[in-house]
């Protein structure tokens, strides 16, 4: 349960935003940013060469919320470079950090939750995640993202993501961390994957707030990374596995963590170390190796899936 606002601290909250052509979006997000019930917040946008209206509608936001407002310029290399830059510039002496989606809306409450959660976390690096709504606009059909009830962690993280960037905020030992990591790191498939990798690689804690959805997750054809729950999009999902997708994700991951290994745990650098090498080794080796490390998804079907793929060698 929420406390009332007034009882949680007055601690701002840095909100990352990456945007790209999103002035049809803009406004209902940005609208539902300005009315949250936890109010000490200020947003860092990093506009990724908009040729539409974009400039112009944060501009506007800015004019609304002097000094809560920053603009800069992105680096036009995709939306993971974009965000990854937004951690690597964050002060040495970041508080909390949020991310946000330029085309979803918030619940008025969503920032209150998160920092109830953080709020007894202390210098244990922390990253809370939420339910969603997978959003259809035009229906106002809403269908409620999954319970998370098995623990997450490192070996969770090794395979899938549950902490999706529009519903993560970090404490302040997770923002320092994240922030040491991005400027050791190069490329990643997507920030939110790379952070929940990091924060439970690095010894940290994940809290998963299994309440009521905290926004709604706008689906439409111009989406980076959908929900995906239609029969034709699952089959095209396992289509992109069999040929390659999810083996060329998990090596972009791995790739990206070795680069920040120092600032993983002994143990965890250990376990990443055989689950890259149980990945490309032979049938029998590798299937004996993966089931050493235990990795593991949230769900039947999702383990299912996962040793399907690792017994057809598309890991």
């Amino acid at each position: 349960m929420t406390p009332p606002d007034n009882l949680l601290p007055s601690k701002d909250v840095t909100l990352l935003m990456g945007v790209h052509n999103g002035a049809a979006f803009l406004p209902e997000q940005l609208g539902s940013i300005s009315e949250q019930s936890y109010p000490h917040w200020h947003v860092i946008f990093s506009d990724d060469g908009s040729t539409d209206d974009t400039p112009s509608v944060l501009k506007n936001f800015a004019a609304k919320h002097p000094g809560q407002v920053v603009v800069k310029a992105g680096p036009e290399l995709g939306f993971s470079a974009n965000f990854m830059q937004l951690i690597r510039d964050l002060p040495d002496d970041a508080n909390h950090v949020g991310f946000a989606d330029q085309d979803d809306i918030w619940m008025p409450d969503k920032l209150a939750r998160g920092m109830a959660a953080l709020q007894d976390s202390g210098e244990i690096p922390t990253l809370y995640a939420a339910r969603r709504w997978y959003w259809r606009p035009e229906t106002d059909q809403r269908h409620p993202s999954p319970l998370i009830e098995r623990s997450c962690c490192f070996r969770n993280a090794l395979i899938e993501n549950v902490a999706s960037g529009n519903a993560i905020l970090l404490n302040p030992a997770a923002a320092r961390l994240a922030r040491e990591a991005a400027q050791l790191t190069d490329r990643v498939f997507a920030h939110d994957w790379w952070l929940y990798l990091l924060i439970t690689g690095a010894g940290g804690q994940v809290i998963f707030d299994n309440g009521p959805p905290c926004l709604l997750y706008r689906q439409h054809e111009a989406n980076v990374i959908g929900a995906g729950h239609s029969l034709a999009q699952q089959a095209k999902r396992k289509l992109a596995v069999l040929r390659g997708a999810f083996s060329d994700r998990l090596q972009s991951n791995i790739l990206a963590l070795d680069q920040a290994r120092s600032l993983l745990t002994e143990e965890n650098r250990q376990i990443l170390d055989e689950f890259s090498a149980a990945r490309g080794a032979p049938f029998m080796p590798r299937l004996t190796g993966l089931r050493r490390i235990g990795p593991f998804r949230q769900t039947v079907l999702g383990n299912i899936g996962f040793w399907g793929a690792a017994t057809l060698g598309r890991i």
